[in-house]
């Protein structure tokens, strides 16, 4: 979702925090778009700004994703590159009187989005990254999903769910016949993903359903509520 909101309208919410989607341009199997992650990091983002009124950025739309290389319609930039393009956003924000923000991150390689935390919250609460480890398994249960993280890694059950929720037009007719078990991926970062899947699935789609999509999008806006709280302190 990319917000609509004039300036005006921004000037009347007064938001403290701005929310940013970081997604990637990258392969999901035959049955999910190369903006997957895009998708759902605005599908997430603009649920919790709309929730708890804050400022809606429109997302990075490419970002890390080197071990998905090898796969056609992928495209990555540089982890520097991220920095640079956050550090930007972050500094023209403060020049407007926005000094908080939430990286809502769609895509799991985007490792340095850990780092840019860290570092900005040395001298006080700034910068948060969402959802974490805790928030998906909380709303992978609350859904009712049969996988966890670990095995339904890219282009599974999760994602292929969130999409039927939040853009069924988006999914292929291939996700029924796409599953494929890569649970152990000990050299991922050496090997890529063309080392543990051809497809490019690792993960099981075919148990995705909107419903499930839907019950894992308002798990994280509830769970958010807690990190956006901390981050007001």
């Amino acid at each position: 979702m990319i917000t609509m909101a004039t300036s005006v309208d921004e000037a009347t919410r007064g938001a403290e925090v701005a929310v940013l989607p970081v997604g990637s341009f990258e392969q999901h199997g035959g049955h999910l778009p190369l903006a997957t992650d895009t998708l759902v990091a605005c599908a997430i983002a603009g649920r919790i700004a709309e929730r708890h009124g804050l400022f809606c950025l429109p997302p990075i739309t490419i970002s890390c994703s080197h071990e998905h290389e090898g796969y056609p319609g992928t495209v990555s930039i540089g982890a520097g590159t991220l920095i640079a393009m956050i550090g930007d956003i972050r500094a023209s924000l403060s020049r407007s009187g926005i000094d908080r923000l939430v990286m809502v991150n769609g895509h799991g390689g985007n490792y340095v989005l850990s780092n840019i935390a860290q570092e900005a919250n040395v001298t006080g609460r700034k910068v948060a990254l969402f959802p974490g480890r805790d928030d998906i398994a909380k709303a992978r249960e609350d859904a009712g999903m049969a996988t966890c993280a670990s095995e339904d890694m890219h282009g599974g059950e999760w994602e292929t769910s969130i999409l039927l929720h939040t853009h069924p037009d988006s999914v292929g007719d291939g996700r029924a016949d796409a599953d494929h078990e890569a649970t152990a991926r000990p050299y991922l970062h050496l090997l890529g993903m063309k080392g543990y899947t051809e497809s490019g699935v690792i993960g099981r789609p075919s148990l995705g359903s909107a419903e499930k999509g839907r019950a894992a999008v308002e798990s994280l806006t509830e769970s958010f509520a807690r990190l956006l709280g901390l981050l007001r302190e």
